[in-house]
Parts: C-alpha cells; structure tokens; sequence
C-alpha cells in the first residue's frame, strides 16, 4: 500500500483500447503505508501478511493484472460483467493494466474464467491521497468485462454490521513486509484473514467514516498489504453466506508497513445505488 497506489487520473468513464498506466511511481521501495495495490506490489510474495491458504472456493474471487513485476489489485464479481475494485488500481499514471481479469480461481495465475477489460467506472468524488499523510477517498471503481463469466457474483450487503462484526479479506497480495520489490513474495494460493470491523479510533483520527470502514485483525501483526488493493472483505449473512462490505483500500493510518496495524476499506455498501445504477446503464 504504497501512498502512490494505483489511482485513476479522476471520476469518469473510460474504454479499454490498449495498456492502461497504472503502476506506482516510485515502486522501487516498498516505503511508509506502502500501497495495498499492485503497484508498489509488484514482485511481491503471497497475499495478506499472516494469513492462511483459504480454505474454501470463492467463485466471485477476481485479479486485475498489472504489468510490472506480474503484480495484480484483487477485485470482486458483483455481476456476471462486472467487478468491483479499489479507483488506485486502474490509474493510467499509477502502472500500466496488462492481460485479462481473472475470475473465480484459488490460484493466481492459472484457472478461472479470464476476460479482457472492456470499460472503467470510477466512483463519482474519487481522490488520490499523494502526500502519504492521509487517505483515498471514495476508491472504488467498475471494471466492465468484454462478456460475461460463468461464476456466481457475490451479493453486496445492504450495510456493514457493526463494531466488531467477524469479517473475512481476501487476496493474493504480498505475505511478508518487505522493504523493496525484490524481497516481496506473491503467493499462488489465495490468501484469506479472519478479520473484524474496528472502531473509528482504531484507525488513525478521521480516516474511518461513512463511506470508509476501519478494519483489524485479532491475529498479531496480520492485514491486507501489497498487491491486495481492491479485494473484498466479507461478513457472514443471516443465511450464513458471504456478502461484500468493503474493497481493500489502504493501510489505516500513517506506519511502517502492512501488517502492523489496521486496514482502510471503502464502505461498499454506501455505493450500492451508484454500483447498482452504472451496471444497469453500462449493459
């Protein structure tokens, strides 16, 4: 999660006409608040630091790649055309978006349905923190495929339950904290982290807030970090399936690395209508 994470230039629409930039500058070192985004991920290990291989099958599981270093930004399927992932990820000036997106595999590089990029929406207010003091604001954005995949979306929750609430993350970002690109790992399997929904104290002062959730970890030195930029965070439903609450945004507050503190997750639920709204108008 390095501050210059991957950012779209602004709001707006694009089409997919050929490579998009979309790599950290400065992506030489993995610095302070290193971005959670495929950026300054790039060469990185496994996903989230201190999790586990995960341990079941989740369909609407989607990587965006990023040409340098065979990095990636997670993202979710939210329609059989459509994922969801962090605005960072898809910023021209950022890294340069390469190859498909894959869908639905517990593996990086192989299995899966896999898609070309087709269109971009970035969230209406979208605004890149460069400074490294604060946070992105409303860092969503729509990537529409070129056809739709098989695998089943996951459903966006009405709202994310309250302070405390078990959550899940998912990714297949770094595993380690690592001071370059090079000592970064990217995992094969899919990583997951049991998580819960923290205060608004937990984070540094006026990070979380409506649409931004602050997220921690009851695991010692366990978060989202590199190259997990834009993946989901889950909550159990009353059924007892998951349902989409946040996109991995960054790290909660100004600190040395990505698995010493808490996470920033934009509040997916506080888009419904704008997620629900570009789908519909995008078909």
């Amino acid at each position: 999660m390095h501050r210059t994470d991957l950012s779209p230039a602004g709001p707006g629409t694009r089409s997919r006409r050929g490579p998009r930039r979309l790599l950290a500058r400065g992506a030489a070192t993995l610095g302070a608040a290193a971005v959670l985004g495929a950026t300054a991920m790039t060469g990185s290990a496994s996903a989230i630091v201190n999790g586990e291989d995960a341990t079941q099958h989740y369909s609407y599981m989607a990587t965006v790649p990023v040409e340098e270093y065979g990095a990636q930004c997670g993202a979710t399927l939210v329609d059989a055309r459509w994922v969801l992932t962090a605005a960072h990820c898809v910023n021209p000036e950022l890294a340069t978006l390469t190859g498909k997106v894959r869908v639905g595999s517990g593996h990086r590089t192989t299995g899966g349905s896999v898609r070309n990029i087709d269109k971009i929406v970035t969230a209406p207010g979208y605004v890149q923190d460069m400074t490294g003091t604060t946070y992105n604001k409303n860092d969503l954005a729509l990537i529409r495929l070129d056809r739709p995949v098989t695998q089943k979306p996951v459903r966006i929750a009405d709202k994310a339950g309250p302070v405390g609430t078990p959550t899940r993350i998912l990714g297949f970002g770094t595993v380690v904290e690592a001071p370059t690109l090079e000592d970064a790992r990217f995992p094969d399997r899919l990583q997951q982290l049991d998580t819960r929904r923290g205060a608004p104290g937990d984070c540094d002062p006026g990070w979380a807030g409506r649409t931004r959730l602050c997220t921690v970890s009851p695991k010692p030195k366990a978060m989202a970090c590199n190259g997990d930029s834009g993946g989901p965070q889950l909550q159990r439903a009353r059924n007892g399936r998951w349902e989409l609450i946040g996109a991995t945004s960054g790290p909660g507050g100004v600190r040395e690395g990505c698995g010493t503190g808490p996470g920033l997750y934009s509040n997916v639920p506080a888009f419904k209508s704008w997620i629900e709204q570009t789908i519909r108008q995008g078909h």
